[in-house]
């Protein structure tokens, strides 16, 4: 089953189980992914709907902080609950230790210094290929390079 078809699945699900606050966030995710496919003007690959869960996770994390600021704990609490539903689809995650390996590895290979520091972000955020989020990737290289 595909990603599309997991969420179409989980959509009709929701609506039976009359489960609201799922169903909402679903609908708005196919909202999203709907007007993507209305921009590329051809069916989604996996990778573009994959592509279209992380930006409104992405989203929703800067609607969450704004929230937060703002004082506003009842709509920060709504927010985490449809970033921890959005993230069922999104693959696993790296530990830190698992992408501190990576980052070592590919410093090492290119023998880089901190000037090469953008390039080797493209690098090994190829590598990751979405399992890690970029700021803990750059975190990690900035460690890597500082040593």
């Amino acid at each position: 089953m595909t990603l599309l078809e997991q969420i179409e699945f989980d959509t009709k699900e929701a609506m039976k189980a009359k489960a609201e606050a799922k169903l909402s966030t679903l609908r708005m995710l196919r909202s999203a992914l709907k007007n993507k496919q209305i921009d590329t003007d051809h069916p989604m690959t996996e990778d573009e709907v994959l592509a279209v869960v992380k930006t409104t996770v992405k989203q929703y994390k800067d609607a969450l902080n704004d929230f937060e600021s703002a004082g506003r704990t009842d709509l920060a609490e709504k927010q985490k609950s449809e970033i921890e539903q959005l993230e069922a689809y999104l693959p696993a995650q790296m530990s830190d230790a698992d992408i501190d390996v990576i980052v070592k590895r590919i410093v090492t290979e290119q023998n880089a210094t901190q000037k090469d520091a953008g390039k080797l972000m493209g690098v090994v955020m190829k590598e990751i290929a979405g399992r890690a989020d970029g700021t803990r990737v750059k975190e990690a290289l900035q460690r890597a390079l500082t040593v």
